[in-house]
């Protein structure tokens, strides 16, 4: 007879954890990017969610989500200001 060993769930690494943590706020960013400066703040969080995802985070789900929310963020937040005539910067 044998016993049924359910796997061991994956070691998440530091790197792992600093990346889903900058992912977070990344995405924070972003998104009040969209309403307030989108130009320094929206930017900002894209870069973030880019190292975030350099530094070993595309293994986890958050930090590819985050880069594409941010990229769109940063969209949304660009021709809201230019259709609305608010200051990007």
């Amino acid at each position: 007879m044998s016993v049924y060993e359910p796997e061991s769930p994956r070691e998440v690494t530091v790197s792992q954890l600093a990346a889903d943590f900058l992912a977070t706020f990344a995405l924070f960013a972003g998104l009040i990017g969209i309403v307030y400066k989108p130009g320094q703040l929206a930017t900002a969080a894209v870069f973030v969610a880019l190292f975030a995802a350099a530094i070993g985070g595309r293994d986890r789900w958050l930090v590819p989500v985050t880069v594409a929310v941010t990229a769109a963020c940063w969209v949304i937040g660009m021709t809201l200001a230019v259709a609305l005539e608010r200051p990007i910067f």
